[in-house]
């Protein structure tokens, strides 16, 4: 009897787990596009996570380590936001700000990292014009050529790309892996230049690579004309971190300055001026800040 009710037993599992499959089955082929559509953002959301991390420098680190980071900066910030004013609430504040420094950082790497881009592209891409029209070199051979005299944190990027060439002969897959490993617009625009220049042909290709250097020329110097012209405004931006922190100091060595710090007003003041100097600071780091061309071709 109860080998029968095993048997019924089993029979129905394996019933029911046909009828999941098929299911599952229906629903992927039936409303495939449903699904990819709703997945969409996310994917979006970590090529854009990605190609920030890129951007900075930053392709071989794990989102975990810049996490570990942040919260260790937190915890210091924290103990020596402590030690100064004697209470949590400053403590709190001092280990948020503290905490924010490498993600600050990585945004002033990303935005060197895409000025040093912009200054190498005409040289580049007058390299590229030169080997594809009067050296004869076929569109792939030239980008990899140029790509060994690219800027050295770049050359890994044109390195997995070739590696691609030479094991598919895909150009599209190719220059696919090198926009993601770049990551730069300019990166997008040429690549898909040379791709539309490579698959269908044509003899324009280079009035278009003439395009994008007197582009490229012009945006280098009006970046660098707006980069001179906030120098001064850049060495007073840094007041706003040096004067309040000195003045901050000077307040607990002078009578019973850190006992009015460990107050409920004390700290509430502390608080709110930490807010205060970070809210400037990133303020006026925004007004500073020169727009990035977005990257179209992604």
């Amino acid at each position: 009897m109860s080998g029968r009710v095993a048997g019924v037993a089993a029979a129905a599992l394996a019933a029911g787990l046909a009828g999941v499959g098929a299911y599952l089955l229906y629903t992927s082929v039936a409303f495939g596009r449903r699904a990819s559509a709703r997945a969409t953002p996310r994917r979006r959301g970590r090529l854009t996570l990605h190609a920030w991390m890129v951007q900075a420098g930053l392709g071989a680190v794990r989102p975990g380590e810049l996490v570990s980071a942040v919260a260790l900066l937190f915890v210091v910030g924290s103990a020596g936001g402590y030690v100064l004013f004697g209470g949590v609430a400053a403590a709190l504040v001092s280990g948020l700000l503290i905490a924010a420094f490498p993600v600050s950082a990585y945004r002033a790497r990303r935005r060197a990292r895409l000025a040093a881009a912009a200054e190498c592209w005409p040289r580049l891409l007058e390299e590229l014009r030169l080997l594809t029209g009067s050296m004869g070199r076929s569109i792939p051979q030239a980008l990899f050529e140029v790509g060994r005299r690219a800027p050295e944190e770049w050359r890994p990027g044109f390195a997995a790309a070739e590696r691609e060439w030479l094991l598919t002969t895909d150009f599209a897959r190719t220059t696919a892996l090198l926009k993601d490993q770049l990551a730069d617009s300019t990166v997008d625009a040429v690549c898909e230049t040379l791709l539309v220049a490579h698959e269908v042909g044509g003899t324009d290709l280079d009035s278009r690579l003439a395009d994008l250097i007197d582009d490229r020329v012009l945006d280098v110097q009006v970046r660098k004309d707006a980069a001179s012209r906030q120098a001064g405004v850049r060495f007073a931006r840094r007041f706003v971190l040096l004067v309040p922190l000195g003045m901050a100091l000077a307040g607990l060595s002078i009578g019973a300055g850190r006992a009015a710090y460990e107050t409920a007003g004390g700290q509430a003041a502390v608080a709110v001026g930490l807010a205060s100097v970070a809210a400037c600071w990133a303020w006026s780091g925004r007004l500073m800040r020169l727009p990035d061309e977005p990257r179209v071709f992604r």
